[in-house]
């Protein structure tokens, strides 16, 4: 799909910003590039839609080199996200997200259909079509930014940076929904990040550069497990919990697999039945095909009792999810940053499979600081 070889690009002082740079990138894959500022991550994106010229080597996209096709429409084929969004003020959010449409001639038709489509993939109501950017949140803009992208349905999308500027809660949404939807589409994606977090759970490999030169490219597993070499280890950081515990990677490795739950349709007074024989204070709530559908806490039963019948009515319906193939150590951070008592696993139908709780955390971390506790009773045994 997308092939460097031997790229180099200097500029007028002659040092080269890239050398060298040889790498193949398949059909669907997701790369992030990664490393310290100045290491050339950036430079070799844009060397792909010839924002900036290569000096040295060749880029072939589908086989063909860039360097033979002509800028404007190379640009127009390939998508392109960046941290600033780029959104036109003046432009309705429809006018925005097909204006590589517009250029390309698009019936007033087409235009309409593929706006609508679009939208529907990040859930957004189309009403929001005739908005104008000012009127969405930061979040928001950022997913018109990335469907704009998709306009055109390119198989190759460059995203430089692109939820960066966004808080972490709303960045780790972002992040979330951009993974699932590239699954879906099978797009193939050029990613620059300066967030090891963000490269490790959104590739398929990661290519960690240093001046101008790749360090190594690999899978997140494998990166974390076999680090090339000092750089990268500090780079990653040595508080990653892999390398305390390197069999556990996932959360499907530490889940709990049967999470108390009460189906749509079941009444408060049923709900408090449930947590008082189970000995809990919240509930998932799930639909008879078990699809989670939200969460209700007793707290939310006492100040509606009165109000309210049926759990649905006062359920709680944003809750964060996570995946079975979900990195722990991403888990743990997002537990932390929503102060969370537990996390719902659920598969690509948003049907709960399992849950991960504090606790069941606390455990890894134990486990990663003091092993299976024989080091202790070896250290007493020694002071006797």
């Amino acid at each position: 799909m997308l092939q460097f070889n031997h790229v180099t690009k200097r500029y007028d002082n002659g040092k080269p910003a890239v050398s060298n740079l040889n790498l193949k990138i398949e059909k669907g894959e997701f790369v992030c590039f990664i490393g310290p500022s100045g290491c050339g991550k950036t430079t070799t994106m844009k060397m792909v839609n010839r924002l900036i010229n290569i000096s040295e080597g060749s880029i072939l996209v589908d086989g063909k080199s860039i360097k033979k096709q002509d800028p404007v429409e190379l640009r127009r084929s390939i998508g392109y996200v960046i941290q600033q969004i780029g959104l036109m003020p003046h432009m309705t959010i429809k006018e925005n997200i097909v204006l590589v449409g517009t250029l390309l001639k698009w019936s007033k038709e087409k235009k309409d259909k593929r706006a609508r489509e679009l939208l529907k993939l990040v859930d957004l109501p189309e009403e929001y079509l005739e908005k104008y950017p000012h009127e969405l949140s930061g979040g928001q803009q950022q997913r018109i930014g990335v469907l704009r992208a998709l306009a055109a349905n390119p198989p190759l999308i460059l995203m430089d940076e692109p939820f960066g500027a966004l808080d972490p809660i709303t960045r780790d949404s972002l992040q979330e929904e951009f993974k699932k939807l590239q699954k879906e589409l099978h797009k193939t994606i050029l990613f620059v990040t300066h967030d090891m977090d963000e490269a490790l759970k959104l590739a398929d490999r990661v290519v960690i550069m240093r001046e101008g030169e790749v360090v190594q490219a690999d899978t997140p597993d494998q990166i974390l497990r076999n680090p090339a070499n000092e750089f990268v280890e500090e780079f990653l950081g040595k508080d990653r919990l892999i390398q305390g515990r390197p069999d556990v990677t996932t959360v499907g490795q530490i889940m709990e697999g049967f999470p108390v739950t009460v189906q749509t349709g079941t009444t408060l007074k049923s709900a408090i039945y449930t947590m008082r024989n189970r000995h809990v204070d919240s509930l998932l709530v799930v639909d008879p095909g078990n699809v989670l559908k939200g969460v209700i806490d007793i707290e939310a039963i006492n100040l509606n009792y009165k109000k309210a019948n049926l759990v649905e009515e006062i359920m709680e319906k944003e809750i964060f999810s996570v995946t079975q193939d979900s990195l722990l150590r991403d888990t743990v951070h997002k537990i932390l940053r929503r102060g969370a008592k537990y996390v719902p696993v659920v598969d690509e139908q948003q049907r709960l499979t399992g849950i991960v709780t504090r606790a069941t955390l606390a455990n890894i971390v134990y486990d990663t600081i003091w092993g299976d506790g024989m080091e202790l009773d070896e250290m007493a045994t020694a002071v006797e």
